[in-house]
């Protein structure tokens, strides 16, 4: 089995005008059953580290107060350098451990000013849920064409109440609503995390949404006055990201 984690940044509904946040991404990283342990020992190594042996209470890693320009929360008044420091810890153990990311973006304004050409069983214009279909597809091709014969994909999402009725119908399409060539079979289940804080596979797809979010509205021309080195510190963690992402081209569905 194989655990696909889903978190997402940027989400503005379906307001696709905000131009603090022109960009969605919805995106996490995927770990086989067998090293889920050995994942989450490494990622508590990295961060009891970082904190000096000891965590702090109630401790639940979130990409936002991490990556804040003063640090916020566990890391507030934390050095940057130091900060970014452990971001880069963070995402290499994708690369170390043997896990791959994915991911699916949205230019909002794109999205806006597009009509779909396709009917949907959901609101084509929130970028969630066109983001979250497309998901489905790649992890089903994934799965099925590179994780070997037996292997079986679990969604895991960090939960979304407003968008929780039409995920389900998503699913329950993608399975019996489509002719049988179309049909997902791959994906066996998906569940939401009962408790984020015990889940920090949700709080590393957290960072790498936001990594990737960032990055793409630097590269758009969104945030032309973000400093060069900042710039470039995004650069380097979409770079590390990338690479553990299988497919660099849209996988399209049969039919």
């Amino acid at each position: 089995m194989h655990f696909f984690y889903i978190d997402e940044s940027g989400d503005t509904g379906k307001n696709l005008a905000d131009k603090n946040q022109p960009v969605f991404v919805l995106a996490g990283l995927s770990v086989a059953d067998k090293k889920w342990n050995n994942t989450k020992e490494a990622l508590d190594g990295v961060l009891l580290k970082y904190f000096n042996g000891t965590l702090p209470a109630n401790f639940e890693l979130h990409a936002t107060e991490l990556l804040s320009p003063k640090g916020e929360g566990p890391f507030g008044g934390h050095a940057i350098e130091k900060r970014l420091e452990l971001v880069r810890g963070l995402l290499a153990l994708m690369d170390d451990l043997g896990h791959y990311a994915h991911y699916f973006a949205i230019e909002k304004s794109k999205m806006a000013a597009s009509k779909c050409e396709f009917e949907t069983t959901f609101d084509s214009k929130t970028p969630y849920l066109a983001a979250f279909d497309y998901l489905i597809t790649y992890i089903n091709w994934h799965v099925k064409e590179n994780l070997g014969q037996s292997a079986r994909g679990m969604l895991v999402l960090d939960e979304k109440p407003e968008h929780h009725e039409s995920i389900e119908s998503i699913i329950h399409h993608r399975r019996f609503g489509v002719p049988a060539v179309q049909k997902v079979k791959w994906i066996v289940e998906f569940s939401y995390p009962v408790d984020s804080r015990k889940n920090p596979m949700i709080q590393l797809s957290d960072l790498v949404c936001l990594c990737i979010r960032r990055f793409l509205e630097i590269e758009l021309g969104y945030k032309n006055e973000t400093p060069e080195v900042v710039k470039n510190f995004y650069a380097e963690c979409f770079n590390t990201i990338s690479k553990r992402v299988k497919s660099k081209s849209i996988i399209e569905r049969k039919g």
